[in-house]
């Protein structure tokens, strides 16, 4: 098979195409043949920092999270898929993982989902790292029916999926963006959209809650931005946050006794530890897409497998809009 795979960590031009062995099937996994990939802020972070990062593979190796595909391969024990299925899934590119940057892979069948049928591949391999980090965010957060939910970073890839799913489980939503562009996504996403460059915290929380603050605030941007959660946050609400590398003083968080979630859906991938729950989030994703409730923005430039530098450099620009895909069969 083909595959692109790095010898050192640096640039986007890193990447060098190869011929390599097809991977054989093994008990509890799949082969899959690989459709599309998407590519994700993790992804560029592991081809820069490398070994700096502590889930970064050994060189030589393929990156590469996201995935949808057709089983080619099913291993023993592995039950609910058959050869020809066609599935998606985040199940590699990290550690001791091979990724999804090849036309073939070997994944772990509980990482896995049939593709919601609704969606092309294209479509189905930008949702998996983002749908279950939304999915996992809003859950652990409680959000349910008639909260109010503010989404930091509504126009990205984590938070327009996170807008999407806080709407279909029945919250009023609001999300910050800085272009009329991203604002205008926001609102036919189904969310009402907020521009932090004009609109100070304390000024669009008076406008939206009358002052009292949003129940659940899923905040993608993280960071130094979750001060602005913590202000925007209701008495005993709940923060939900993807980045959260920072020293911070919790001194607002405690008086409004707030609760704070962490967010890193790497953990199961990472030691082995509730795979199964990744399998099911994405079933349940593909249930809510399939009734038309979830559709995930892909950016107008496509690219193949050989171009995947040039994918990396197009996700860094900031200028795409939506999940960056790199087609591959």
């Amino acid at each position: 098979m083909k595959a692109m795979i790095i010898n050192a960590y640096g640039d986007s031009d890193v990447f060098t195409s190869i011929d390599t062995d097809k991977p054989r099937v093994e008990a509890g996994h799949l082969v899959v043949k690989i459709a599309a990939t998407s590519v994700n802020t993790v992804d560029t972070m592991i081809r820069q920092m490398g070994k700096d990062l502590p889930l970064s593979p050994d060189l030589p190796a393929i990156l590469g999270m996201d995935f949808a595909g057709t089983i080619d391969a099913v291993g023993e024990g592995v039950t609910g898929f058959q050869v020809g299925d066609e599935v998606y899934g985040c199940a590699g590119g990290l550690a001791n993982l091979p990724g999804t940057l090849a036309e073939y892979m070997l994944a772990d069948a509980r990482l896995i989902a049939h593709k919601p049928k609704s969606l092309s591949m294209r479509e189905a391999a930008a949702i998996p790292l983002v749908g279950i980090t939304a999915y996992e965010g809003l859950l652990r957060a409680g959000t349910h029916n008639g909260q109010k939910v503010l989404v930091h970073g509504g126009a990205g890839g984590v938070g327009h999926i996170a807008l999407q799913l806080a709407a279909f489980f029945g919250a009023e939503v609001y999300a910050t963006g800085s272009s009329d562009e991203q604002l205008e996504l926001i609102g036919q996403l189904g969310g009402i959209g907020i521009n932090y460059r004009t609109e100070s915290v304390s000024d669009y929380v008076a406008k939206h809650t009358n002052g009292a603050g949003f129940d659940v605030v899923f905040d993608s941007v993280g960071g130094a931005n979750l001060a602005n959660s913590f202000e925007a946050a209701t008495l005993n609400g709940q923060i939900a946050t993807t980045v959260s590398m920072l020293e911070l003083d919790l001194t607002p968080a405690h008086f409004k006794g707030l609760s704070l979630h962490v967010v890193f859906m790497l953990i199961p991938m990472l030691h082995n530890q509730g795979r199964e729950q990744h399998g099911e989030i994405l079933k349940k994703l593909a249930e809510i897409a399939d009734q038309g409730k979830l559709k995930p923005i892909v950016d107008e430039v496509p690219f193949t497998l050989e171009a995947i530098g040039q994918a990396h450099d197009r996700l860094s620009s900031g200028q795409a809009t939506g999940k960056v895909v790199v087609s591959v069969n």
